[in-house]
């Protein structure tokens, strides 16, 4: 689930670009407001500056009346806008996310053990996600040995780099958990996190020897059929692509946080 406050900041971003936007239009705008009266079911428009029954707008000036209606909704967009924002701002100011799960985690060990809370913590439901048993995919006869600092076994030396920073870093993954793709079956991503920005699971999928044709073709066919069931790069899913020359990292975000956010798993 998407938090609150997370939610209402980005309320608060587009409000403040309609707002500066309207404000932006209303410095060209006439003087006073748009006045409209039913004349035999036909509108008369008046200009109002200095008293509500305004000076009357010939019929053959059509650019005043809409540029007077448009200032009349240019302001009330402000008014509105601004009144959101105060708003808005009113709640994020003392407002945090996790207010109520502190409320246990802040007990010391002993009032914990007595208490049970209400909805499970950031912790319980990483830990219940992390202990449930999979079957991962297998390894073929003959596949080299690599073992990672934590003991298990993976396909690559790329692989094991990604998994033993996981590990110092203390990041719970899975690796090769699987997953079902409509249109496909399943698959294996090389890694899978729980985010607790959203609370559901994020994947990592490390493509090598990207400059062979046929594999390239391959990892962009997973790719596509990751879109298809709505998980997209930048969003849900991570890529990292191999060539015999380099390592590159693709995830639609900002450069400096490609692992090293990873934690707060905000990837």
């Amino acid at each position: 689930m998407y938090k609150l406050k997370n939610m209402l900041l980005q309320e608060q971003k587009h409000l403040e670009k309609i707002v500066m936007q309207a404000k932006t239009n209303l410095s060209t705008e006439p003087e006073g407001h748009l006045r409209i009266s039913i004349d035999q079911n036909k509108p008369r428009y008046y200009q109002c500056i200095n008293d509500s029954k305004g000076i009357y707008i010939p019929r053959d000036e059509k650019e005043l009346p809409r540029r007077l209606a448009q200032k009349g909704y240019n302001e009330a967009v402000i008014k509105k806008g601004e009144t959101r924002l105060k708003q808005i701002k009113k709640i994020t100011k003392n407002y945090s996310d996790d207010e109520i799960e502190k409320i246990y985690t802040s007990m010391n060990k002993a009032r914990q053990l007595l208490v049970t809370p209400i909805e499970p913590t950031w912790d319980q439901l990483l830990t219940k996600w992390y202990e449930e048993e999979y079957q991962g995919k297998e390894f073929k006869e003959g596949t080299p040995l690599i073992l990672t600092e934590k003991g298990e076994r993976v396909r690559s030396k790329s692989e094991k780099i990604l998994a033993d920073y996981f590990y110092r870093k203390n990041i719970l993954y899975k690796y090769e958990k699987p997953l079902h793709l409509k249109g496909y079956g399943t698959v294996y991503p090389d890694f899978t996190f729980l985010s607790r920005k959203t609370y559901r699971e994020i994947y990592w999928e490390h493509e090598g020897m990207m400059d062979k044709q046929d594999y390239a073709r391959a990892a962009v066919r997973k790719i596509e059929l990751y879109q298809i069931n709505h998980i997209y790069p930048g969003d849900r899913l991570i890529i990292s692509f191999e060539t015999t020359k380099c390592i590159e990292f693709k995830d639609n975000r900002e450069s400096d946080r490609k692992i090293f956010d990873i934690k707060g798993l905000m990837i």
